[in-house]
């Protein structure tokens, strides 16, 4: 779904053309499918990352070995890249201004900011008039104590640095928040209300720095332990009023932040049809993943193309899909050491699609890949989905 271009930010922004250097802040997997579609596309690119083994820096042209606000680190980013961007939401806002001096950013620091911290993210999507769930700020035991009862049972989420599932904690009452709280080192968070939740979706979003803007279609979204485990492309259970109402509310969100870039907004779906926001990532998101074997043009490309200020791709659904996570823990499905999963087997649907991420060491609940199961309608992307799901001893759905 495209939209007009609207809230222009920078009408001429500079073109970077196949041959130059885009730069990356991060070296995860989201930074090595960003390579992959760059260098795709014809693009050189060089990351910026701590790790020495990173799945980005193994497969990215150049990788600069170092932290995300290291001066000398960000000055060859800056000096070799006409622009950058990031793969994931915690890097530091000062880099983004500091590189933004030098070169074309996507995503702005100010945007990322919000994104980066849960009461500034809450406080700004309600302040745009969209819904977000009941809460309170958190920065004090005393906050607790005033906190309405409303908001009970809830859920405590640590205000920064928290993903899936990371840093949250279901609460039933005052005394279960306060002993989070200590938990969590009494640093800032969020209180929100539990509310009576039917199904999660999400909706992927790219602005271009010319205003112009696509959404991808919406995901409907199964997750455990806070990990994202599935995702279904139709969503099975959105109806059309909900998957307008979602992509509307995303498009709204980008808009409003002035944000270029792709985006993701996942929204709880109520009882009652209502959407509220959950949250916000300012970068391709594991639901978004499908798009790279589903769609016209998958969420890295569309964010290569915002980066080097190219015309946005379609984002027309190819193909029904569903995707699984590939977590570390199958590897460990026969308990004692690790051991390498049955990919062929796996494999054997003939409409999977396989993605691992180069990682070298696999842990329980560590994100390894994701399998892509397509097909000529929802129902067979599915079937293929529970054989893949069944040969690796991946619960499904």
């Amino acid at each position: 779904m495209s939209a007009p271009r609207e809230g222009i930010r920078v009408p001429e922004a500079r073109t970077v053309q196949p041959g130059g250097w885009l730069g990356l802040l991060g070296g995860g997997q989201l930074g090595r499918m960003f390579c992959h579609a760059a260098q795709g596309m014809g693009y050189r690119v060089a990351v910026l990352d701590p790790i020495a083994d990173c799945p980005a820096g193994a497969v990215a042209d150049l990788h600069i070995r170092a932290a995300y606000d290291d001066e000398a680190g960000l000055a060859q980013l800056a000096e070799r890249c006409t622009a950058v961007t990031t793969e994931f939401e915690n890097v530091p806002a000062a880099s983004l201004e500091k590189l933004a001096q030098r070169c074309q950013v996507s995503p702005a620091a100010g945007a990322v900011a919000i994104a980066q911290d849960r009461i500034a993210e809450k406080s700004y999507i309600a302040s745009i008039g969209v819904p977000v769930a009941p809460y309170a700020e958190i920065r004090s035991e005393t906050d607790i104590a005033s906190a309405p009862a409303s908001l009970f049972p809830g859920i405590l989420k640590v205000a920064r640095l928290g993903y899936d599932g990371k840093g949250q904690a279901r609460v039933e009452s005052p005394a279960e928040a306060r002993a989070a709280f200590a938990s969590f080192g009494n640093v800032p968070c969020v209180l929100e209300a539990r509310l009576p939740l039917e199904f999660e979706v999400s909706v992927v979003v790219a602005r271009g720095f010319d205003g112009e803007v696509v959404t991808y279609p919406v995901a409907e979204n199964v997750h455990r332990d806070g990990i994202l485990a599935v995702s279904t492309v139709p969503s099975p259970r959105a109806s059309a009023d909900i998957v307008r109402r979602a992509s509307a509310a995303a498009l709204q969100v980008a808009v409003g932040l002035d944000y270029c870039g792709v985006l993701c907004v996942e929204f709880f779906v109520l009882q009652d049809d209502r959407l509220i926001v959950n949250e916000i990532a300012p970068r391709p998101h594991n639901s978004g993943h499908y798009s790279i074997d589903a769609c016209v043009t998958s969420q890295f490309e569309q964010q290569v193309r915002v980066l080097a200020g190219m015309p946005l791709g379609a984002t027309d659904l190819l193909a029904p899909a569903v995707m699984l996570n590939v977590l570390g823990d199958i590897w460990f499905a026969q308990g004692g050491h690790a051991a390498e999963p049955p990919w062929g087997r796996a494999l054997e649907s003939a409409w999977a699609k396989l993605h691992l991420y180069g990682k070298t060491e696999a842990r329980r609940g560590r994100k390894m890949g994701h399998v892509t199961c397509l097909g000529a309608d929802r129902a067979q992307a599915e079937r293929s989905a529970a054989q893949v799901a069944a040969a690796l001893g991946i619960a499904f759905p």
